[in-house]
């Protein structure tokens, strides 16, 4: 029996690509820290739990394709409120999170072989949903010892070739943590008009932004780019809702907005409970986004305090989000990671990190690097960034060089 070339040339996400060791520690009695999945240990607003313990319904039907109606209409305010009220209701594209919402994204505005930009590292998963639809993404890099901003407008210009169909960027930036300033997002639209390209703004972090700038929506720019612009959104991040899977797509251009339309009819609906618990959104007080924000902003500290005082160990500075990136003074960050959880363990504790190599398309960069997820309590956050340090010790002594 054959199996499909896509099936079997399909990359393995690297933020998942230890579990199996991580699951066979588990099962010899070892506590392991996991800083590999972006999946926050905080509760979600009281106001969604509550309506999920109030939910009173007697079956659970398909809800409509586009969305459900009143969980559209708490989108279309929570927009307002931040200060989009140009988002209506015939804007809105409910999706099963973000993931499904950029795979339609690339699916609707470039045909099998067509290319999309985007900036690495980047978010690992950006390369599987293109791979499925026989889509290229084609990198341009971004430097560690920049914090990986944007580099300048010339370099991004030479990837663009005929088969150019849009430019992918995520703001803040997972795995980096970077906020693109105004300049930067200014320069992609121009770039954007220039090639007459799709731009597509992945920004489900937007409210845990660490800097003093205002964060730089791509909504900022509707009245000069609306036929070319594409917003993907999700509750995950933002809300604490990841197991919720619920996100949502905004387009301004009728055609494309119908196409992606299409897209949704063939998978029927999002969750219909899902989205009746979170329908209250217009409720939520602006105190939880605020409350959210300072509390990653202390673990971002935290990890900037204990990472930055490891010897041989460069780190970028998170400025938003909750992830970081180290460059380890080792030659494969793959192979310590799941020597983390085949071969050591202190106290009978390990920790779960993301080789880096994932988030790049370049051969060989990132290879030396990780990606942590910050996603952890005080106490547990700086035990397992203890135990990078202690096993990095370790390893130098009995693996490198790798």
């Amino acid at each position: 029996m054959k199996i499909s070339t896509r099936a079997l040339t399909l990359p393995v996400s690297s933020i998942r690509i230890l579990m199996p060791y991580a699951l066979e520690a588990g099962k010899k009695g070892r506590t392991i820290y996991r800083l590999n999945i972006g999946e926050p240990d905080l509760s979600p607003p009281q106001e969604v739990i509550d309506a999920l313990h109030n939910l009173n319904v007697t079956n659970v039907p398909y809800a409509d394709s586009q969305g459900d109606p009143e969980f559209i209409s708490a989108l279309v305010e929570y927009y307002k409120k931040i200060g989009f009220g140009m988002v209506k209701t015939e804007n809105i594209l409910i999706t099963q999170g973000s993931s499904e919402g950029l795979t339609y994204c690339m699916w609707a505005v470039a045909n099998p072989g067509d290319e999309i930009i985007v900036f690495e590292p980047y978010f690992v998963n950006y390369s599987l949903y293109s791979h499925i639809g026989g889509v290229k993404i084609k990198a341009v890099s971004t430097e560690i010892n920049n914090d990986f901003h944007l580099p300048n407008k010339a370099e991004i210009i030479k990837a663009i070739t005929p088969k150019t169909r849009a430019i992918l960027y995520t703001n803040p930036n997972n795995p980096t943590g970077t906020v693109y300033t105004k300049q930067e997002v200014e320069m992609l639209i121009e770039i954007a008009e220039e090639y007459n390209l799709y731009l597509i703004a992945d920004e489900v972090y937007r409210e845990l932004n660490f800097t003093d700038r205002k964060h730089v929506s791509i909504l900022d720019y509707f009245e000069r780019i609306k036929d070319r612009l594409i917003l993907s959104d999700s509750l995950s991040k933002r809300y604490c809702l990841c197991g919720a899977r619920l996100g949502c797509l905004v387009v301004f251009n009728p055609e494309l907005f119908q196409s992606l339309y299409k897209l949704t009819t063939s998978r029927l609906s999002a969750g219909f409970i899902e989205q009746k618990i979170c329908s209250v959104l217009g409720k939520i007080s602006p105190k939880y986004s605020v409350k959210l924000t300072k509390e990653f902003k202390k673990r971002r500290d935290i990890c900037e305090q204990i990472l930055g005082k490891m010897y041989g160990v460069t780190i970028a500075s998170p400025e938003g989000a909750f992830y970081i990136m180290a460059k380890l003074p080792i030659k494969n960050a793959m192979d310590f990671a799941t020597w983390l959880l085949t071969d050591f363990s202190d106290k009978n504790e390990t920790v779960l990190i993301t080789p880096a190599s994932g988030f790049y398309l370049t051969k060989g960069r990132g290879e030396d690097e990780i990606r942590i997820a910050y996603v952890l309590e005080e106490k547990k956050l700086r035990r397992a960034l203890e135990l990078i340090q202690t096993g990095l010790e370790q390893y130098k002594k009995t693996r490198s060089p790798i």
